[in-house]
């Protein structure tokens, strides 16, 4: 038995009663105001149950349908103020929790997966979720060799749903336009669907993440947790505490916030560049904040005679769920770095002719290089600066330049190409950016961008700068894990 709503007719109603449901409350709206109630209390009270409805179909539904609503999550920043807060607290209840599964489906799915001994593997196992995602929900245990374990059971039909969701959504993904200004969920949806068979293969996601937690295993400032066993629809990882990045947005002291945003800076740069393979899941509920070990052992050490404790206020950046990413063998393409760095050095005709042989420009179009340079100026704003301060405000005005019809740089974008091979990048900047404004962080982003990413910093600059080759680690296949005896 599943609690997931799998026919295909029951989601389809589910989902296409949205749109209805925008439409009704629309007309409610306007009837009250005829009644004599303010325009402005009215709608603040159709968003708020349009936010409403909203959570509680697509939590419900998890699937492709939480999925996208936990995409535009992130985009939330880039709102009017008056017309986001009532959808802000809705849509980042999808990054942290929605309703979970039984404890009867879950205990089937494990011994279906594993084996009807499956409780040999642990020493607890707590059958209330800890968290729930788009397509599997986590349980927290102690594996049998004493480890604390996060077990991500996959939802039975999850593949079926993600897919009947995500072909309902994308036919009123139109009317979904206004939750992110200057953006088309179209791509995103088809984006989404093309990688659904990734992320439901957690053979594929434990390659990625212990590729990962090799990598970051004595890095300073990134931590991944270690894959422990992985089974069909059941992966089983080391447990990580901290401090939930949306509870930082939420409520964080602008030390943390600050923090938080140069690391997550740094992950989305570094991560390419070290294990050929990028994160391409960057909404906050799959990051946390943990103390820096010297916090740990200071609080071991009262006496204060440890001077790597006294440094207290440095914290480090938990990375969770390897389930989508995009393969990089190269790193990040020398493109955007080079892009990058001409556009900052005013190339106007080497930055049009990189984009043309890219295919950002299609050879059927002409455009003028200065006012090609002159949009992309205000958007990498952040790295013309030693450090830059994210914010919702700043967001909003690069949504309302591109996304307002009659502007120029609406007009230009909309003859700018993205090539397939970009997508993926494309959205996971765009939503590195919507959470480092969510956090309203001061990064200093250009010198990640220095550190990371290639053709941002010129050949013979580098050349002078640093004798040694970047190393790039191999990504080596996955070994067997080891499991109790008589074990699946």
């Amino acid at each position: 038995m599943s609690d997931l709503p799998r026919k295909a007719v029951t989601r389809t109603a589910k989902l296409a009663a949205l749109p209805l449901g925008f439409a009704g409350r629309a007309t409610w709206g306007l009837g009250k105001r005829i009644g004599g109630r303010s325009a402005e209390l009215v709608a603040r009270e159709v968003q708020q149950r349009t936010a409403d409805q909203l959570f509680k179909t697509l939590g419900e539904l998890k699937g492709g349908a939480m999925k996208l609503g936990q995409a535009l999550s992130v985009f939330e920043s880039a709102l009017p103020e008056e017309i986001a807060g009532p959808y802000r607290a809705a849509l980042t209840k999808l990054q942290e929790a929605a309703p979970p599964l039984p404890a009867a489906t879950v205990r089937a799915v494990l011994a279906e997966r594993i084996g009807e001994d499956w409780r040999e593997y642990f020493l607890e196992f707590e059958d209330k979720p800890s968290a729930a995602a788009s397509i599997g929900q986590v349980h927290r245990g102690v594996w049998h060799d004493g480890r604390e374990v996060a077990v991500k059971v996959q939802y039975p039909g999850a593949g079926e749903a993600l897919l009947s969701d995500l072909t309902q959504l994308s036919r009123f993904a139109r009317l979904l336009g206004p939750l992110v200004p200057g953006m088309d969920i179209k791509p995103l949806i088809r984006e989404m669907r093309d990688r659904v068979s990734e992320e439901l293969d957690y053979e594929l996601e434990a390659e990625a993440q212990r590729v990962h937690a090799e990598e970051f295993a004595d890095d300073p400032d990134v931590v991944i947790p270690g894959v422990v066993h992985q089974s069909d629809q059941v992966l089983v990882t080391e447990w990580m505490d901290g401090v939930p990045l949306a509870d930082v947005i939420a409520e964080g002291t602008p030390e943390q916030r600050d923090r938080a945003g140069q690391l997550l800076a740094r992950f989305l740069f570094s991560g390419p560049a070290r294990t050929g393979l990028l994160h391409a899941d960057p909404h906050p509920g799959n990051f946390r904040l943990l103390p820096a070990e010297a916090q740990e052992e200071a609080s071991e050490n009262p006496d204060g005679s440890d001077e790597e404790g006294a440094e207290a206020g440095e914290w480090r950046l938990g990375v969770l769920d390897f389930g989508t990413v995009d393969r990089l063998p190269g790193g990040l393409p020398g493109t955007i770095g080079e892009s990058l760095r001409m556009t900052l050095e005013g190339d106007a005709a080497g930055v049009y002719g990189l984009l043309r042989a890219e295919g950002f420009v299609k050879e059927s179009i002409d455009l003028e290089p200065d006012e090609v340079l002159d949009y992309l100026l205000p958007i990498i704003e952040p790295a013309q600066v030693e450090e830059f301060a994210f914010s919702r405000g700043w967001l909003r005005d690069q949504a309302a330049r591109i996304a307002d019809p009659r502007s120029p740089a609406h007009q230009l974008g909309r003859q700018l190409n993205l090539p397939p091979s970009y997508l993926l990048i494309h959205r996971v900047t765009l939503s590195t950016i919507g959470v480092l404004c969510q956090l309203g962080a001061a990064v200093r982003l250009r010198d990640e961008l220095e550190a990371w990413l290639p053709g941002f910093v010129a050949e013979a600059e580098e050349a002078e700068g640093s004798e040694e080759p970047v190393f790039r680690p191999e990504i080596r296949e996955p070994e067997p894990e080891s499991v109790p005896e008589g074990g699946a």
